[in-house]
């Protein structure tokens, strides 16, 4: 039992007066959701407007206008470039004097040491890229009344409806994770009355600075159907040699078909439906020798003459198993009927608590339909690019942003959709071991702060940038944290190895500090991140906060993982020796925790990273129960850095504040992001750029306000704000193999439900009451808040 307050007091009462009652079997799975709908009074004036489907691999955003309608296609390995083996120029012979200059501050040395003598070939990564346009034109549609648009997020579907003419037009657009297509369909409220005009165009290569042979062609072919056939862009001084294709079939009920030579003409039928099948050459990071006309064609014969009406069905219902695990409701208000667009304008009122619940679901929305089973991981973009040249070219990046679009998995039960995660981390593992003997001179595998559909994890960017080793090591702790909710020990054989061989690289190239006799990175740097000496600004460095705090988290979950497949004694001494001499964390002058080891901090810096802060989250290392003076510094950091940023940096703050245990300052992230860094669809961005790490980190910093799991016991309502004063939340997932559902009112817990998957004991928490149970699988702990002490 922990040390209480009076107030804190009053509120375990309540949680030790509840009733533990254990029954067999889980509850049925929730079967019904809250505020699922965005909905608009107008079309989409711009891309970062319009409303995204996706089946794991192809992606679409809709922008629903009435006379020329434009759908944006992806698929997801359309990328420049071509599978490569980076080189190192020079070889690793330099590291040792680079080391020597850091050690010796002379930083400006260092650097320009490492950019000519670590300098890779490519010297940068590839792009990823859109695969077209689809146009739609309506002839007589310019003026319409009672417009609506609108993406149920329960019933994957985005629908477009108004009236011209005194006619109601209603399209459908859906993406089926079973057959492979992209649907749409276009009905009237009067026979004959569809006629529209269709075609696609490519998009061209806008990169001036590469010599590119990439094209596109875009024609007519059979009857009715259009063909987008395509070759990608060089990379860097890697040829393309990516071959895509998009047919787009088109069946007519009623009326007629004809065509020319680019364009799709349907004149006067009942319905239309449009079938979209994408594919390209693409088998895996090494290998492009697929045949991409063969697979839309197999594609369309397993399609066979399915109707729209079964193509959606059988979507929706793929979506729902996993939609549907997890259902949130914060309350409806009058606001929650508004459209969705003034419901961000008008949050801050603090009159519609439900949108939050709504902006929750919709980062599980993204994730489910940009991140399947036998997918690419979901990019900055996830699967909805509209640019041949993205920001910041749509890739991985992993010093922070590809993390953060997994935060929710494992929390908000969709575990499975961090499969295509978990696959690029293992696949990252090969091309990382010959970037460990190439450029470092070691064994093991490594990973910086990027990497592409290629698997490139060379040392690209520099010293700036390429000095930042520790990428897949973070990524390692996904691995770890799938086996702490699931205890999947085959899983764990799978993943051990990896994450051995992270280890294995640190173990080989940690040094030890001079001064500080502290093991500790050299060379690195705090991601994106410079400190001031005198005059001087600079990056690279030895030894960042950061880098510590995940080589502890990794080390010890080498260990542990080690122990718990009874392998490998002596390696599990050697990772928890080198991880008692890891520079500590440590508290700087301002009471903040250090970013560097030296005391180096500017209280003015509002940089958008939040790096040194990695061990309170997604790191356990830092606690307000455990480490109460780091957490402190914690907060002094964050209050340094300000309320704002992108809307990653705003989301990881979120996350932050949450494990602080202040909820107040949390939701105040939370109306900053709403106000400041949301588009009106809800994606996030980063400064202009549409991306979706924010609104992932999003969702993982509600269900962090909500429950905690990562110190051991499950945290009930943890970081709950006074804006969110009534709810329930069905289906959150806590470490050890538990479901959690919660209930309160009046701000305060009136409920709970903890369902055991693997008949794991458990200590519950509220205020701060920790209570033990036993379970047996399929067991559940109630707790109705209304009896006396079990």
């Amino acid at each position: 039992m922990l040390k209480k307050d009076a107030a804190a007091n009053a509120i375990a009462l309540m949680f030790l007066l509840s009733l533990l009652t254990v029954r067999a079997g889980a509850d049925q799975a929730v079967e019904s959701v809250g505020n699922v709908t965005l909905w608009y009074s107008q079309p989409a004036a711009v891309f970062q407007e319009a409303l995204p489907v996706g089946n794991g691999r192809l992606g679409a955003m809709v922008l629903g206008k009435t006379a020329q309608e434009r759908i944006v296609l992806n698929e997801e390995t359309i990328w420049t470039g071509a599978p490569v083996e980076p080189r190192s120029v020079h070889g690793p012979g330099a590291l040792p004097t680079i080391r020597r200059l850091i050690f010796e501050e002379k930083y400006g040395e260092a650097k320009k040491m490492f950019d000519e003598q670590m300098r890779p070939v490519p010297m940068w990564y590839a792009r990823y890229q859109v695969l077209g346009n689809l146009y739609l034109t309506f002839p007589g549609h310019d003026t319409y009344t009672d417009y609506r648009r609108e993406l149920n997020i329960d019933s994957p579907v985005v629908k477009v409806s108004y009236t011209a003419d005194g006619v109601k037009y209603t399209r459908e657009v859906v993406a089926s994770p079973d057959d492979q297509v992209i649907a749409i369909e276009l009905t009237a409220d009067r026979p004959g009355k569809i006629s529209f005009t269709t075609g696609i165009e490519g998009v061209v290569n806008d990169d001036k600075d590469w010599p590119d042979d990439g094209y596109y062609m875009a024609r007519t072919y059979h009857p009715n159907r259009l063909i987008l056939r395509g070759k990608n862009a060089n990379s860097y001084g890697v040829r393309g040699r990516l071959e895509y294709q998009g047919t787009i079939k088109v069946l007519n009920q009623g009326g007629k078909l004809t065509r020319d030579s680019k364009t799709l003409k349907v004149e006067n039928a009942d319905t239309a439906t449009l079938l979209i099948a994408a594919a390209t050459n693409f088998v895996n990071y090494k290998d492009v020798s697929a045949n991409p006309d063969q697979r839309i064609r197999e594609c369309f014969r397993k399609l066979g003459d399915k109707s729209f009406e079964r193509i959606k069905k059988d979507a929706i219902a793929s979506h729902q198993k996993f939609f549907r695990r997890v259902s949130l409701d914060f309350g409806d208000t009058q606001a929650s009927r508004l459209p969705t667009d003034q419901r961000l304008k008008k949050y801050n009122d603090g009159r519609d608590p439900q949108l939050a619940a709504l902006f929750f679901q919709f980062g599980r929305y993204l994730l489910i339909t940009s991140s399947r089973p036998g997918t690419q991981p979901a990019n900055l973009q996830g699967i909805w690019n509209e640019s041949s040249v993205p920001s910041w070219d749509g890739k991985y990046t992993t010093n922070i942003n590809c993390e953060m679009n997994y935060w929710p998995a494992e929390v908000c039960n969709l575990t499975e959709c961090a499969e295509p995660l978990f696959t690029m981390i293992m696949e990252l593992s090969q091309t990382g071991r010959k970037t460990a003997r190439d450029f470092f001179g070691v064994e093991g595998w490594l990973l910086g702060f990027n990497t592409d559909i290629w698997r490139n994890t060379s040392p690209i960017g520099g010293g700036t940038f390429g000095s930042w080793s520790t990428g897949g090591a973070w990524l390692c702790t996904h691995l770890w944290e799938h086996y702490l909710f699931t205890e999947d020990k085959e899983f764990l054989q799978k993943a051990y190895p990896v994450m051995k061989g992270s280890a294995e690289f640190f173990l080989n190239t940690l040094v030890e500090h001079p001064k500080h006799k502290w093991l500790v990175t050299c060379p690195s740097n705090s991601p994106e991140n410079d400190f001031r000496r005198g005059d001087r600004s600079d990056r690279i460095c030895a030894g960042p906060t950061m880098d510590m705090q995940i080589l502890r988290y990794l080390f010890d979950s080498c260990a542990k993982a080690s122990e718990v497949l009874g392998k490998d004694r002596n390696f599990r001494k050697q990772v928890l020796e080198a991880k008692s001499r890891l520079a500590p964390n440590q508290v700087g002058q301002y009471g903040q925790l250090q970013e560097w080891l030296d005391d180096l901090d500017n209280p003015k810096d509002r940089h958008r990273h939040f790096s040194h802060l990695w061990g309170m989250y997604p790191g356990i290392e830092i606690s307000v129960e455990r480490t109460p003076g780091l957490a402190k510094a914690v907060e002094k950091s964050l209050e340094f850095r300000g309320r704002g940023g992108t809307g990653f940096g705003m989301t990881w703050q979120m996350c932050l504040w949450a494990r602080n245990y202040k909820p107040e300052i949390a939701h105040i992230m939370f109306q900053n992001l709403i106000r400041r860094n949301t588009y009106p669809n809800l994606f996030s961005k980063c400064y202009d750029a549409l991306q979706v790490d924010g609104t992932f980190g999003c969702t993982a910093g509600i269900a962090e306000m909500l429950l905690q799991s990562h110190l051991g016991v499950i945290h009930l309502l943890p970081a709950l704000p006074g804006a969110w004063p009534n709810g329930s939340v069905q289906g959150l997932c806590a470490r050890g193999g538990f479901e959690v559902d919660i209930v309160w009112k009046d701000g305060k817990l009136t409920g709970a439900t903890i369902r055991s998957k693997l008949g794991n004991s458990c200590k519950v928490r509220y205020g701060d009451i920790i209570v033990d149970y036993k379970t047996k699988v399929g067991e559940s702990i109630k707790l109705n808040g209304k009896l006396q002490r079990n």
